[in-house]
């Protein structure tokens, strides 16, 4: 996530920086002191040589990471080392400990920070007394109060940013996970939608075309013309099968719809297929679709009335079928009505693997395809039906108001 990782980096590469600053302004002030008052002093060359090294010590350290590997250590306890020697020389150097405590903060474990920055911070208590000559308080216990101030921010602040750093990971792991999630969904969303294809289209087919032609194996020898009849029947299915087949490939849009005839069209087409000799598909329509009706609502329309038929000619042994279409302001209604044998919707499903069984071979994948196809568009579905006095399906879906 680098819109919060990028400002973190910000914050640590200003800090640095001014901790540097700081350091090499210390550095010089205490040079120019000591100058100023002991140019002439048996050890001013070494105090020199001395600030010169360890100004070029501290200069490397950027290029050797902040990470404790074994050369970042070794120069860490160069730059301890040269300072550690510089306060016994000139006491002014002492100043210099407060960038050095964020240097081994940043360096070491706190485990192993802190005892460093207590042992600089003797050091520079101990140089402090020594100017003094004698045991001024504040000179006593300011440098530990700093020190240990400085020390409880940088570590507080450290922790706080391991605890951001865990957070954000978890919240990319989250992130990461609910993108699988949704992909997952989206697949089986998807499976579903193309299952119900599927079955709206070439299974109805597959369906049909198999009761003709066992109905003309039966007829082929008594009814010969009758039997021709139903291959026929059976080949114009196939066609049409081929065409959804190919239009499903192609865009999933369902054939009667590519023709560019509108839905009411589609449904006259599907129910003329659907008219046999026992059995007569009518269409109805109070209203005008509205223009253009949105595809997702006229392609999960035709569908409906392609499972529903299918129910019809498999399950009901109905003589007549009605298809309604009733477009209002704000909904589209869709009914498929029959007087065909019924049944009790709201009698219990048999239990049992050979029960779910037969249900499935009586009933395939209609009504579930149905509720599955109006939940996705909002829509809601009414089934009444009684045995002995047909089914009345009513599938609903709103549309934004005219």
């Amino acid at each position: 996530m680098p819109a919060v990782a990028v400002p973190e980096r910000d914050d640590t590469r200003a800090l640095t920086v001014v901790m540097h600053t700081a350091f090499f302004v210390l550095l010089s002030a205490s040079v120019a002191r000591y100058l100023a008052r002991h140019a002439d002093g048996p050890h001013t060359p070494w105090v020199i040589a001395l600030s010169a090294l360890l100004a070029v010590l501290y200069v490397l350290g950027p290029a050797l990471g902040t990470r404790p590997t074994p050369r970042r250590l070794t120069w860490l306890g160069l730059v301890v080392a040269a300072w550690a020697i510089l306060v016994v020389l000139a006491p002014s150097f002492a100043w210099c400990a407060v960038p050095l405590f964020y240097t081994g903060l940043r360096t070491l474990p706190a485990r192993t920070a802190i005892p460093l920055v207590a042992l600089l911070t003797a050091l520079a208590v101990a140089a402090q007394l020594s100017l003094a000559g004698w045991p001024d308080p504040n000179v006593l216990l300011a440098p530990p109060a700093v020190a240990a101030v400085a020390t409880t921010v940088f570590v507080v602040m450290q922790r706080q940013a391991a605890r951001r750093d865990a957070l954000i990971d978890d919240l990319v792991r989250t992130r990461r996970d609910l993108a699988a999630t949704e992909r997952r969904e989206g697949t089986l969303a998807e499976r579903e939608r193309l299952a119900r294809e599927i079955h709206d289209t070439l299974a109805q087919g597959l369906s049909s075309q198999r009761m003709l032609l066992q109905a003309a194996d039966r007829l082929w020898d008594t009814a010969p013309g009758t039997a021709r009849d139903h291959v026929r029947r059976a080949a114009a299915i196939a066609e049409r099968s081929l065409a959804e087949a190919r239009r499903f490939v192609h865009d999933l849009t369902p054939a009667d719809l590519a023709e560019g005839g509108g839905l009411l069209q589609a449904l006259r087409a599907v129910a003329e297929r659907e008219t046999t000799p026992t059995l007569t598909v009518r269409v109805h329509a109070e209203g005008s679709p509205p223009d253009p009706l949105p595809a997702p609502v006229e392609s999960a329309l035709l569908r409906i009335a392609q499972g529903a038929l299918a129910n019809v000619r498999e399950h009901a042994a109905a003589g007549t079928a009605t298809l309604t279409l009733t477009c209002l302001d704000d909904q589209i209604v869709l009914d498929v009505t029959d007087d065909g044998r019924g049944f009790d919707p709201r009698a219990p499903a048999a239990s049992g693997p050979a029960a779910a069984a037969s249900a499935d071979e009586r009933r395939g994948h209609g009504l579930p395809a149905i509720r599955a196809r109006l939940r996705q568009l909002g829509g809601t579905l009414t089934i009444e039906s009684a045995p002995g006095e047909g089914t009345a399906l009513s599938a609903s879906i709103p549309l934004e108001p005219r």
